[in-house]
């Protein structure tokens, strides 16, 4: 891939700031990543791509990467999801695996082992600079550059700052010229990851061991429950969704108490209890969000808020580290048409081909939520797919980087010549900037 010249730093070495590195790369450009983590750590529990970032990872490498992730990935292709009623334990619906496509794999797997896969392959592979351990005291930038403050007072200088420091980002004040504060979604989540020792020794449990990776969930009012093996059984995870209307600080993750999981499950189909009994910690996190920010880029358009630092996701949408992947593959490809000369006009044209698509697609997380929480068993007695979860090709489908190709002409063009859109005389459209 010829050079564009464009130098490029990431802020965050997460799924959205490894992905816009490695894309970045590919495209021609010069990228380096600053992260404020002194080491690589595997942790977390399980995370999910659908076939939009399956159709990503797919071309890193013709195939290897997403090889390697679906070694360590859950496979339902016999089990599929099982959809239990809360108190009785029935299963209402089994809903079915659709077949994988090799070119847009879906996978679920351990945060941090998956995470360790994309990030070896960006550092060791493609000799991306990660530098570990720098954490970012300020942003700025003027009309012709952009840069970042490191903790010792250096300056590091570049044409783009990509912000894709999560739901804490720095960079947002920056952009949006005041401090954003998280909110209570009025829900939380008690999530856990551990190895099947106990659960395969108790008759009542085994058998989602013993039989290669299962998937279940029970559904109650204002609670889900979702349970998962994985790695043949070796690995299980659950997470359980419920109300929290707890204040949002600074902090909302917190070691989790089991007592307070067995309230919530009272009167609950008595697996679930079963399977929580064997949880040897768990992690107590508030589902935060923001309300929907006016822009994602800078005054100057040289810094751009990329994945939860621009659009947090609920989990419920299976799509917030997916669509932080697509952020990156746009505006890796808006750059390299747009050229050197035209960054801000490169950064304003990615914010119009995303901004509607990530709305729309956030939005999945609430009525996926809702329509689990808000359960009308009658409707589901006689029409059982109402309860499964939504697989929408309108999302699945998508494919970010032809997309951005064949968007990008038409919509840079109103950043750069308003008068000449099909002779009309236009504005440039999307969210109106917020002048810092």
């Amino acid at each position: 891939m010829a050079k564009t010249g464009i130098k490029i730093v990431i802020v965050g070495a997460g799924f959205g700031g490894l992905t816009a590195a490695i894309e970045c790369h590919r495209q021609g450009h010069d990228v380096e990543i600053y992260e404020s983590f002194p080491e690589l750590k595997t942790l977390g529990d399980i995370i999910s791509f659908g076939a939009n970032g399956g159709r990503i990872f797919h071309r890193w490498s013709n195939g290897e990467i997403a090889k390697k992730l679906r070694s360590l990935s859950i496979d339902l292709t016999d089990y599929g999801f099982r959809i239990h009623k809360y108190d009785t334990g029935e299963v209402v619906y089994h809903q079915k695996t659709p077949p994988q496509n090799p070119e847009a794999p879906v996978f679920n797997g351990h945060r941090g082992e998956l995470h360790e896969v994309v990030f070896n392959y960006a550092r060791d592979t493609l000799n991306i600079p990660i530098h570990l351990g720098q954490y970012v005291q300020e942003y700025f930038e003027d009309a012709d550059k952009a840069g970042i403050v490191l903790a010792d007072g250096e300056r590091v200088y570049a044409d783009v700052v990509i912000g894709a420091d999560g739901v804490r980002s720095k960079a947002r004040e920056l952009v949006l010229g005041y401090v954003d504060k998280p909110k209570s979604s009025g829900y939380a989540v008690w999530r856990a990851w551990f190895p099947n020792t106990d659960m395969i020794q108790d008759p009542r449990t085994a058998e989602f061991c013993a039989n290669g990776d299962t998937f279940n969930g029970w559904i109650g009012p204002d609670v889900h429950f979702l349970f998962s093996t994985i790695k043949n059984g070796s690995d299980c995870c659950w997470v359980l969704t419920h109300r929290d209307e707890h204040d949002i600080d600074e902090s909302w993750s917190f070691p989790g108490r089991l007592e307070d999981v067995y309230k919530v499950l009272e009167g609950w189909d008595p697996t679930c209890r079963a399977v929580v009994e064997k949880t040897p910690s768990l992690v107590d996190w508030k589902l935060v969000y923001r309300d929907p920010l006016p822009t994602w880029i800078s005054k100057h358009a040289r810094i751009l808020l990329l994945g939860d630092a621009a659009h947090p996701f609920l989990p419920t949408s299976a799509q917030g580290a997916t669509q932080a992947m697509e952020d990156g593959v746009t505006i890796a490809v808006c750059l390299k048409r747009a050229g050197k000369e035209n960054v801000p006009a490169a950064l304003k044209t990615h914010q119009d081909i995303r901004y509607d698509r990530v709305r729309a697609v956030q939005k999945t997380g609430e009525t996926t939520r809702d329509m689990w929480h808000k359960t009308d068993w009658a409707k589901v007695q006689k029409d059982p797919k109402s309860i499964g979860f939504p697989r929408e090709e309108w999302i699945h489908q998508f494919d970010a980087e032809t997309h951005a190709e064949e968007a990008f002409e038409e919509t840079f063009k109103k950043h750069t010549q308003p008068q000449n859109v099909d002779g009309t005389s236009l504005l440039p459209s999307g969210p109106t900037p917020v002048v810092v």
